[in-house]
């Protein structure tokens, strides 16, 4: 190490021959030039002819590097044969800290890989919810020449509604139909207890997202994560700059033509801040299901055998005005559970256990069953749904039909 200047001392002419003896690039100079010989060190380093120490493993490593790269392409680290082989994007974007790297890797988790293989036809009604949803977001990606200038897409969408009704089946079809980078997010993704690394999440979710762009940002239940600021003054500090950081990223997407969109969801709009409000721009009310989206459910889950006695669609449609999409599950399963209740006292009463493959089949649903899945099913949703109309009428996207 006596050969090598010191760093603070270091000029122009020291650096390019350390470098040079470092990398190789003298090395190959003098195999142009003819063969030097080259004396051997103890420690596994040979000497140049400028007395620098060269390391052996890191010139094998730039040998091959440079072998290699006649036919083949490096990408993210990662050397391949490919010869036509195009660089795929890399995980992380350019990051200016290893802590950001560090968070960047943990909202990572949160990327959708695969597919949650929600189409738009197996969501029973929501027909406007679809009809809009699919012009803030899939057009604009399928069609970008139309949405320039004052058509540029709507960066922030609001899915809001009673509980069960299908805000996240919808946000799972966005995913599936739109082939975008699909960011998962709720509270516990960007909320740390350690002091000031909240708000760098949010920034390098939204650096995350304009990276992997076109992609979609859907925060889960937000009014957990940006709730009104400031009533009576007992909100803690980070929550409130956790709040403005979002702001702030969200008003820099409307600014800009990178196809990043913020999908969020929420049971309870009114208490979203009004600056997010704001910048929530297409806000879309999912709301109960409606008499032919209930028929279509009960039809899908209560399948009617053709030997068997019809089951009463259409009492089920009338009796249950009110009901959630997660309501209506919960009823017909209680339906199902009715054969399936009488097969257990069966067995039960038996002294003998039965073997598996001796089990005699499930009966099937009656009528009957029906009738006392209705009585003990209560609908979850619908005395608040006065309060989803009047803010859909003050706040929200008015629906043509």
């Amino acid at each position: 190490m006596a050969d090598e200047p010191m760093v603070t001392r270091w000029t122009f002419q020291d650096f390019k021959l350390f470098y040079d003896a470092k990398f190789g690039r003298k090395k190959q100079t003098e195999a142009q030039n003819g063969p030097t010989a080259e004396k051997p060190v103890s420690n596994g380093s040979s000497s140049n002819g400028n007395g620098h120490v060269q390391n052996t493993s890191d010139m094998a490593i730039y040998e091959q590097f440079q072998s290699q790269g006649s036919n083949s392409t490096h990408s993210n680290g990662v050397l391949s044969n490919g010869i036509n082989e195009r660089p795929q994007r890399s995980l992380l974007p350019p990051l200016d800290s290893a802590d950001a790297r560090a968070l960047a890797e943990s909202l990572c988790r949160d990327i959708i890989r695969g597919s949650p293989d929600v189409k738009w036809e197996s969501i029973k009604g929501l027909e406007n919810a679809k009809r809009l949803l699919k012009e803030a977001v899939v057009m604009p990606i399928k069609y970008p020449k139309y949405f320039t200038g004052l058509l540029s897409p709507w960066k922030g969408i609001l899915l809001f509604g009673p509980p069960g009704t299908g805000k996240t089946m919808l946000a799972k079809a966005v995913a599936t139909e739109c082939k975008t980078t699909f960011f998962n997010i709720s509270a516990s993704s960007v909320v740390s207890k350690w002091r000031g690394d909240s708000e760098k999440l949010i920034k390098v979710l939204f650096e995350l997202a304009r990276h992997h762009a076109p992609s979609t940002i859907f925060l889960d239940e937000i009014d957990a994560i940006i709730s009104q600021r400031g009533e009576g003054r007992s909100e803690h500090e980070a929550s409130r700059r956790l709040k403005t950081e979002l702001l702030i990223q969200m008003d820099g997407l409307t600014r800009t033509d990178e196809l990043v969109f913020v999908l969020a969801a929420t049971n309870l709009p009114w208490e979203l801040d009004a600056a997010m409000l704001r910048r929530l721009e297409k806000r879309i009310l999912v709301p109960l299901p409606e008499p032919e989206a209930r028929r279509a459910m009960f039809e899908e889950l209560l399948l009617s055998q053709p030997d068997e006695e019809s089951l009463p669609y259409d009492l089920l449609v009338e009796k249950t005005e009110g009901f959630s999409g997660s309501d209506i599950r919960l009823l017909c399963k209680e339906a199902a559970m009715q054969p399936l209740r009488r097969l257990m006292t069966h067995l039960e009463d038996r002294e003998e256990v039965v073997p598996e493959d001796e089990l005699p089949p499930v009966g099937p649903i009656k009528p009957d069953d029906i009738e006392t899945a209705l009585k003990n099913t209560r609908p979850s949703a619908h005395l608040n749904f006065h309060r989803y109309e009047k803010f859909n009428d003050d706040y929200g996207s008015q629906i043509l039909q």
